[in-house]
């Protein structure tokens, strides 16, 4: 009975098996038939943009619909390079789902021209296509190219802020002044008021505003700050750390004063990875599905750095491409939220930038109009 059994299984197995066969092989052949072509605006259009007018439309881009021998839906992204480029790393100007019109902003247009290296003032020509695709099969590309004539403003963001780097034996760059030196992070409610928790090396260390200058510079002894203005005025001390380990750095540059206070990282959670996530990055077709890993310091393993283009929108910070740890923010720009994960989202203005992040306290720093 037990082998008749295994029989019957058997049977039904080989069945099974060509049957799933016959429904691929019945499967229709999707097939692509025309693909899309701008048509509007014309080619060799010129525009000469400016920030009064950001968030007007600066025209509709409207194209033919790629056909399929099967009724599907196809996604379409415009995009913009230089003249003549590959487009291997365009700028996003539009998204959509079985529209084959898009309308762009003039600040959309201005900041895609500025993040291909536009010289502000100055006519500049690039080049546009569409990229097409429908859900599981390879993305295709328009076969006309649309060339415009564009002459950018400045586009940045208003940043008027003053970033603090860390220079010393006892930090991660020595007593190099541009080596990838650690920012200290801003409060969010107080621009006077900086913070780094991380690891120092046994040594000393000062502070430095413009990265590749010795001035201005803030040192100091026994809590008290010291200003150095140029390189004329005098060097103020160094600060003393004595004993390696992970430590809390708070300066007040408007009091003068200074805090260190060693902390205690022994259960701290080294994470293996940690990206930027949100609407900010929608434009380059990640959002709040998909994370943008950051690279963490080979120095300070809770510290991470990132260098991407956003786009208006939020960000948040998270752990291990999941959402059982993340961290967040009110204010643009910096902050260091209340030593903890979670929180609110963070707002971005559209422009690259060079993002810090230290997980050890939530603590971050976004610096706009990066290169």
């Amino acid at each position: 009975m037990k082998n008749i059994f295994k029989i019957v299984i058997a049977l039904l197995s080989v069945l099974f098996v060509s049957c799933n066969a016959d429904a691929v092989d019945n499967r229709p052949i999707l097939e692509g038939l025309t693909v899309p072509n701008i048509t509007a605006p014309t080619t060799g259009k010129t525009f000469v943009l400016a920030e009064a007018n950001a968030t007007t439309e600066v025209d509709k881009f409207v194209w033919s619909p790629a056909e399929y021998s099967h009724d599907v839906v196809v996604n379409y992204t415009l995009m913009m390079d230089v003249k003549g480029g590959d487009f291997s790393e365009p700028q996003i100007l539009a998204t959509t789902s079985d529209v084959t019109e898009a309308s762009v902003s003039v600040k959309t247009l201005n900041q895609a021209g500025i993040a291909l290296g536009a010289v502000p003032g100055t006519a500049s020509q690039y080049d546009i296509k569409v990229k097409y695709n429908v859900m599981g099969t390879e993305t295709m590309v328009s076969q006309n190219t649309l060339t415009v004539t564009i002459t950018a403003y400045s586009g940045l963001v208003p940043y008027p802020h003053t970033d603090w780097y860390l220079v010393g034996d006892a930090t991660a760059a020595g007593w190099d002044t541009n080596k990838g030196n650690q920012p200290l992070f801003r409060s969010g409610s107080n621009s006077n008021l900086y913070k780094f928790t991380g690891y120092f090396n046994a040594g000393y260390f000062k502070v430095i505003s413009k990265l590749g200058s010795w001035a201005p510079m803030y040192g100091g002894s026994g809590g008290s700050l010291v200003y150095r203005a140029t390189d004329s005025d005098g060097d103020p001390a160094s600060i003393n750390i004595a004993t390696a380990g992970y430590y809390t750095f708070t300066m007040n540059v408007q009091t003068l004063t200074y805090t260190l206070v060693a902390y205690d990282a022994s259960a701290a959670t080294v994470y293996p990875t940690v990206g930027l996530i949100g609407s900010s990055r929608t434009g380059t077709g990640a959002g709040w599905d998909e994370d943008t890993d950051m690279t963490p310091s080979s120095f300070n393993p809770h510290y991470w750095t990132l260098t991407v283009s956003l786009f208006d929108g939020e960000t948040k910070f998270r752990a291990n491409n999941g959402w059982d740890v993340n961290w967040g923010g009110d204010t643009a720009f910096s902050g260091f939220p209340a030593n903890g994960t979670s929180g609110g989202n963070i707002p971005v203005a559209k422009s690259k930038y060079k993002v810090f992040f230290n997980d050890l306290d939530g603590s971050y720093l976004m610096i706009p109009n990066q290169q």
